[in-house]
């Protein structure tokens, strides 16, 4: 090989070097540049919350703005819908909540795929459902009220805070396990779903645990039973619906998304930001005050997670006749 031979295969062979860095390079430096985190709500409520606890942590760890952005409205759909629309780059990411696994079936014109537009990061957390009564209610348990729904077919109701929410379609696989009909009463939010029952215009409601624990312990609700796959600590003498129908489980389940296409460094990057800071004493006692169960998962974990919780709705919205009202 000649001089110039030589030195034109070296010149090559480095250059060939640079290009192949190059991506690993951009890789190590994300993010460069703010990060947004898009939640589909309004500000304040559980969701907003936990938003903004993993935006401030992340920023600190990554020594960049991460910025929350509400894009409230439909169900969840138009802010997860601006998620899977931006740029797969690793700067867009988007809270989703257990609507994101229950639109598919319910909604028949979606603008994404819930499955190939997205890609999971981490599930974040849960939080146990419960279903409640007014104190006067017939019942006190799972048996009880199941005879109580068929004695009086079709005339018991329940609150919730809206259709198509994890609460909503909680109680409608509880309807078609049970073979009852309980009829749907939706409201815009937990605070007024819960005042109407309280108040006697509504025997039931399916809420958030931790939202109603104030009022059962005043007396003004009292449990009937938890939908968690087992008791919580808290409540040891509250029965599961599973003890009775085992297939009557439920929660509600926060979790990161970016949009598909996110190059897997950044999302298993990200994924492993998260699961560190769920570990911390500070965001446990934050998550705990809210009620929230810290998970932290791999992305594949809650990609398998998502997958199956559309599978586990999509005949419980057929046989109930769920519609989002």
């Amino acid at each position: 090989m000649s001089d110039t031979t030589r030195r034109k295969f070296t010149a090559a062979a480095a250059g060939a070097l640079a290009v192949a860095a190059f991506p690993s390079m951009a890789q190590d430096a994300w993010p460069s540049r703010p990060v947004k985190l898009i939640i589909p709500f309004p500000p304040g409520g559980a969701t907003d919350s936990v938003g903004r606890i993993v935006a401030q942590q992340l920023s600190a760890m990554w020594k960049q703005p991460v910025v929350v952005d509400n894009k409230p409205g439909a169900g969840t759909i138009i802010g997860t819908d601006a998620v899977a629309k931006a740029a797969a780059d690793g700067y867009t990411l988007g809270m989703v909540i257990s609507a994101h696994n229950i639109n598919p079936s319910l909604r028949p014109r979606m603008p994404y795929d819930t499955v190939k537009d997205f890609a999971g990061i981490s599930h974040v957390g849960i939080q146990h459902l419960c279903i409640a009564a007014h104190p006067l209610v017939e019942a006190n348990n799972i048996p009880e009220l199941i005879a109580l729904a068929k004695k009086n077919p079709g005339k018991l109701g329940y609150a919730s805070p809206g259709s198509g929410t994890a609460m909503h379609l909680a109680m409608e696989l509880f309807n078609v396990n049970a073979g009852i009909k309980i009829t749907h009463i939706p409201y815009k939010g937990g605070a007024p779903a819960q005042q109407d029952v309280v108040g006697g215009q509504v025997p039931l409601i399916v809420d958030v645990y931790h939202s109603i624990a104030p009022l059962m312990k005043a007396g003004r609700l009292k449990p009937i039973a938890m939908l968690s796959p087992k008791r919580l600590a808290a409540l040891p003498n509250v029965q599961t619906i599973s003890e009775t129908i085992p297939s009557v489980v439920a929660l509600s389940i926060l979790g990161v998304v970016a949009p598909a296409g996110t190059p897997r460094a950044v999302v298993n990057k990200i994924s492993a930001d998260i699961a560190a800071m769920l570990k911390t004493p500070a965001v446990a006692a934050q998550f705990a005050e809210m009620g929230i169960e810290p998970v932290g998962s791999t992305p594949e974990a809650y990609d398998a997670l998502i997958a199956s919780e559309i599978a586990k709705w999509v005949p419980v919205v057929k046989a109930s006749g769920a519609t989002v009202d």
